[in-house]
């Protein structure tokens, strides 16, 4: 079982390939060919059934179309304190890093994420720093302060989706700015957001209903 992040950077090494990311290819990850296999092995590895998908070997269209605004915009985040929420695989965070943000703090509930954005963070010649830790209950005084909050593709889940929008809210109310990359989710939160940019994004079908996602770049108001 892979419970060390040697352990697990083998195991991402293993089970997945260094590619270019369709929509910002300037950033490459290790990427998973197929969902099914790479979550049925992670569960097998980790000896544990009902695990959620492992959001760390794909690029979602929520996160390509935000670390496409960041790179296209680098004065977004430059020289400024970055939060990647929900960070996944840490595309988001690495364009933010390329763009010249410090520090970069990319924090997700996944274990294999360390190891994930380690390896990826590395491929890409950029430093992350990286939290496991579900931040979402935490109020804006408990965590550090932020300039800005990235966050792709979160808005899925009704329960996940309130819990950000309430956390996000806290550190809007602090001066933090809030950019949020998605594809059209179910849950969010359009009625409080001002559209930046749109983009259409290469996915894989074994993630998404379309092989191009209509995905856009909003900002919390």
């Amino acid at each position: 079982m892979p419970d060390s992040i040697p352990d697990r950077k083998a195991f991402i090494r293993t089970n997945t390939r260094l590619k270019p990311v369709p929509h910002v290819p300037e950033i490459s990850l290790y990427v998973a060919d197929e969902s099914v296999p790479i979550w049925l092995k992670t569960e097998e590895e980790l000896a544990t059934i009902g695990l959620p998908p492992p959001y760390w070997a794909f690029a979602w269209a929520g996160g390509q179309a935000l670390a496409r605004y960041v790179l296209d915009n680098p004065p977004t985040v430059a020289s400024k304190r970055v939060l990647d929420l929900a960070s996944g695989s840490g595309l988001v965070a690495i364009a933010a890093a390329m763009a010249g943000a410090a520090p970069v703090i990319a924090v997700d509930i996944d274990a294999f994420t360390e190891a994930a954005v380690a390896l990826n963070a590395e491929a890409n010649d950029v430093y992350i720093e990286v939290l496991v830790q579900d931040l979402l209950d935490q109020l804006a005084q408990e965590t550090p302060r932020y300039d800005v909050i990235l966050v792709g593709d979160l808005f899925y889940e009704r329960d996940t989706a309130a819990r950000a929008l309430a956390f996000l809210d806290r550190h809007a109310a602090t001066g933090t700015r809030v950019l949020i990359g998605d594809p059209g989710r179910t849950y969010l939160p359009k009625d409080r957001l001002t559209r930046l940019a749109e983009y259409s994004v290469p996915v894989t079908r074994e993630l998404e209903d379309l092989e191009i996602k209509r995905t856009t770049v909003w900002e919390l108001r």
